[in-house]
């Protein structure tokens, strides 16, 4: 099947909702080695981001039923089978991406924008992985998943717009990787409140093709920041000079 025949394929899937088959197509289409489209990068990412979505939604329901069975030794013994089966999947769909960005997407990246958005993707599943490994697997998943962030924060700061979707997803996803894996809510507070800061600066930069997008992102830093700011207020008495609090307006964006 030509590369125009399996991108058909991956619409006609996430229309039907048919995610492993959608990953299917935009993996053959990947693996033609030729720089995707932008149309077809977005594809693939809302094909992998459905399957791979799904299994850390179901980790997550075993997992906690795993530990609401302490004393009973038999359901115990059947939720953790079960989660290690979930892990299995996770850990191959994972695997699989990163595999594709490695030797195909990344190598083949020749603007920034598309560079930023597979690092970006990097960082996201090994940021999947660190979330059901251990031990020494988990340092690395850890420290591969902030290398590929930090290469592509660094690239976004220097070749795009502040306002720019990806860059703002960026921000978005790495301060979340600060907040639940590294345990860093200082850095999460001022990575987010930076990005956010410097999109309400340029907002005449927004186009009318990225401006609900960039919108709709910088919304959610914004909300990301008034959570965090109310759990640390809540848990200490006093927090002085180097926290995180700061509240914001709602954004009045407007388009020149």
């Amino acid at each position: 099947m030509d590369k125009n025949d399996q991108v058909q394929k991956a619409k006609l899937a996430e229309q039907a909702e048919r995610y492993d088959d959608m990953t299917a197509a935009m993996k053959a289409v990947t693996e033609q080695g030729v720089e995707l489209s932008n149309e077809e990068r977005n594809l693939l990412s809302v094909a992998y981001k459905n399957v791979v979505g799904a299994r850390r939604s179901s980790w997550r329901v075993i997992s906690s039923i795993e530990q609401k069975t302490e004393g009973n030794e038999k359901k115990q013994q059947m939720a953790r089978e079960y989660r290690e089966k979930i892990e299995a999947e996770l850990e191959e769909i994972c695997k699989d991406v990163l595999n594709l960005l490695d030797k195909f997407l990344i190598a083949n990246a020749t603007q920034a924008e598309s560079k930023v958005f597979y690092l970006k993707m990097k960082g996201d599943y090994f940021r999947y992985l660190s979330e059901v490994a251990s031990g020494a697997s988990k340092k690395t998943t850890v420290d591969n998943s902030q290398e590929a962030y930090q290469d592509a924060f660094d690239i976004s700061k220097k070749d795009m717009q502040p306002t720019h979707p990806i860059r703002l997803g960026l921000a978005l996803n790495f301060s979340v990787f600060y907040y639940e894996i590294l345990n860093s809510p200082d850095k999460a507070c001022q990575l987010a409140k930076q990005a956010f800061d410097e999109a309400i600066a340029e907002l005449d930069t927004l186009n009318e093709d990225s401006y609900k997008d960039s919108t709709l992102i910088m919304q959610l830093l914004r909300d990301n920041l008034t959570v965090n700011t109310k759990r640390r207020t809540e848990q200490t008495d006093v927090i002085n000079g180097g926290s995180c609090i700061f509240f914001f307006p709602p954004p009045t964006p407007t388009i020149h």
